[in-house]
């Protein structure tokens, strides 16, 4: 079945997903910044893969009505951007439409769902990807994603599973986002303060240490918050930097290229929860604290 899909903010993440349901033979057109579509437009997305590197053709625009006609769209801006893509796109979105949420954090959906005449779901992305230049995406590692169950998913996610992009649904979406915060949460800051890789940096003395205590605080907001997390999440950890050893995360990325990160939507998030919970986190507030400080040199 061919689908109509656009991508809402067309970075690494938008690129990846959108550049795999192109290559399976749908119409994809990618909402961006005016270097990486008028790469697209002119070359096709170049997709730097694990397993196949391709110019990948597809429509590429700078305006937000790009979404016209989409039955689905994948909205992959930053946190910081929600509100603003959202009244851009609320215009032009069919009624049948269906938004499905590829950020960072837990309450994008909802802040997206709020404004927008159509359903919206949110999905927990597990790949490396960055952009290397214009219109022209790397993947490092990994690219599965879970999505919550409605009338739709079962569609969608046979929409990604044959463009050989995994997909689990499940029922438990907000314990799903909030493991996926806590890898944020664990390894965001750290990685933009000391600009390395996650290999390199469990390596280091102590940071192991440090990590295990943020995730022990992410956990009892979390908890206070009702959200049971699945699985352990210091093995989570740990695996992150088994599978994404050479990744920078996106919050290195950000403050290496002199842009706003989203650690106000991340270690900051956990933080505001804490404090209206009465649970007190130190170190995620010390790694939000630094991060705003290096933000603001740039």
């Amino acid at each position: 079945m061919h689908v109509n899909i656009a991508v809402m903010g067309a970075g690494a993440v938008g690129c990846y997903y959108g550049g795999m349901l192109a290559r399976a033979g749908h119409s994809v057109v990618l909402i961006g910044r005016p270097p990486h579509v008028e790469a697209a437009r002119r070359d096709g997305l170049f997709m730097d893969t694990q397993s196949f590197q391709a110019h990948v053709p597809m429509q590429a625009s700078i305006d937000a009505s790009g979404v016209r006609g989409a039955k689905l769209v994948l909205c992959c801006v930053k946190s910081t951007d929600t509100e603003s893509a959202a009244a851009d796109m609320a215009p032009h979105l069919e009624p049948d439409a269906w938004v499905l949420s590829l950020q960072n954090g837990v309450d994008n959906a909802e802040r997206l769902q709020a404004l927008l005449p159509c359903d919206v779901a949110p999905a927990v992305v597990y790949v490396a990807a960055e952009m290397v230049g214009p219109g022209h995406v790397r993947h490092h590692g990994r690219g599965e994603l879970v999505i919550g169950p409605s009338a739709v998913s079962p569609e969608v996610a046979k929409l990604f599973a044959d463009a050989g992009v995994p997909v689990q649904i499940s029922d438990n979406v907000a314990g799903a986002l909030w493991a996926k915060l806590i890898l944020n949460c664990a390894y965001n800051a750290l990685s933009a303060i000391t600009q390395l890789p996650y290999g390199r940096l469990v390596e280091a003395e102590g940071v192991q240490d440090l990590m295990r205590a943020v995730v022990q605080e992410c956990l009892a907001v979390a908890q206070g918050e009702a959200v049971t997390v699945p699985g352990s999440m210091w093995e989570e950890v740990l695996r992150i930097a088994r599978t994404m050893p050479a990744q920078f995360s996106s919050t290195a990325q950000d403050l290496a290229r002199g842009k706003r990160s989203e650690i106000d939507y991340l270690n900051g998030c956990v933080v505001r929860k804490g404090e209206a919970l009465g649970i007190a986190t130190p170190v995620n507030r010390t790694m939000h604290t630094l991060v705003k400080v290096l933000e603001g040199r740039s």
